[in-house]
């Protein structure tokens, strides 16, 4: 009858987040011997998003960008991101194997913020970018970020009414993880290493809920088979550790590829009815300990990476960009096809 219950809370649950408007993302994270901890994520939205991937140094000197009492900080650690428009940080890994993901979640809520008034503000396109350029692991962000010196500022997509409500997960070379929602405008820290699975929805309390629930059926038995975020949760939490524990980096990386494309959402799928239900755009996957940085986009054949070890982080003049726009296809390791440029601006207030 416990079991009945929670089956059925969990489909009410379902029920009332189904009608939200939001992209449909998920990030795990795989532990295996030596210190092999891996980071993979879909991103999922239902039109076009232009990402492109850059390295950026240490050094550079940055702001909230909303007004006057914008924070300010200089970034103590290089690395390698995944952005969204060229105007935010969707993805990332740090020279110190910290890596940041922003997922979207619709229940966010963001405390009040006032435009040049009392209170320090960062706006959400630089979340992730901030915790990438200021920390080393996870208990150090957890221990800065819950002091909630600055407001994070939320504002709509541009060309668009969607107003951005993300929550972010972080994960370290250690195997810590940590998500961090606003709810009801109040900062919420989940901080444990075993939180390695997450979806865009619903609020993270909830997603464990779901996990409790799975955790009694074997997976070789049944497993959910839709593209909801549950379901998505359910396939994810049981593969990831499925999957061979090893230590070999060419097989566990193609083991957590099998992972995250499994959860992924086939390309052109969308509901009108569900909206979180949306194709997926891109995937990367992580390598903390060799810091290396894997991605392939639905609509180019192949699957290329980043070996941030192989880049100067130390000068902040040496900005590079390696551009994806116009189905641009690369092969293998491509740091020498990175391009020196310009930083991008990160959207604002």
């Amino acid at each position: 009858m416990k079991k009945l219950g929670l089956f059925a809370t969990l489909t009410l649950l379902f029920a009332s987040y189904s009608n939200s408007i939001s992209n449909a993302c998920t990030r795990v994270v795989y532990k295996g011997p030596n210190n092999t901890i891996i980071t993979a994520r879909s991103m999922d939205w239902k039109d076009e998003i232009a990402a492109n991937i850059w390295v950026l140094p240490r050094g550079i000197e940055r702001n909230g960008e909303v007004g006057s009492t914008s924070i300010k900080w200089k970034a103590k650690y290089g690395s390698v991101v995944a952005t969204a428009w060229d105007i935010a940080t969707a993805d990332g890994l740090n020279e110190k194997g910290l890596v940041s993901n922003v997922l979207w979640l619709a229940e966010s809520t963001y405390p009040k913020f006032v435009k040049n008034g009392s209170k320090a503000g960062l706006s959400i396109a630089l979340w992730a970018q901030y915790v990438l350029d200021n920390f080393a692991t996870v208990q150090e962000a957890v221990d800065q970020l819950k002091k909630e010196e600055f407001a994070i500022v939320s504002s709509e997509i541009p060309g668009t009414d969607k107003f951005t409500t993300l929550h972010l997960s972080l994960s370290d070379a250690t195997g810590d993880n940590a998500i961090f929602e606003y709810i009801d405008g109040k900062l919420v820290i989940h901080h444990a290493p075993t939180y390695t699975v997450m979806t865009n929805s619903p609020v993270f309390d909830q997603q464990l809920a779901i996990s409790k629930y799975w955790e009694s059926i074997p997976g070789t038995i049944m497993l959910p088979g839709t593209n909801r975020a549950a379901d998505r949760f359910a396939r994810a939490s049981y593969y990831i550790q499925a999957i061979p524990q090893t230590d070999n980096a060419r097989e566990a990386i193609a083991s957590v590829f099998s992972v995250i494309r499994n959860a992924s959402v086939p390309f052109g799928i969308s509901s009108e009815t569900e909206p979180n239900i949306s194709s997926t755009r891109w995937r990367s996957v992580s390598d903390h300990k060799n810091l290396t940085y894997f991605f392939e986009t639905v609509l180019t054949p192949n699957t290329f990476w980043v070996d941030l070890k192989k880049f100067d982080l130390s000068n902040p003049s040496n900005i590079y960009k390696l551009d994806l726009g116009n189905f641009k296809t690369y092969n293998g390791e491509t740091s020498s096809q990175f391009v020196k440029t310009k930083a991008f601006a990160f959207l604002g207030l």
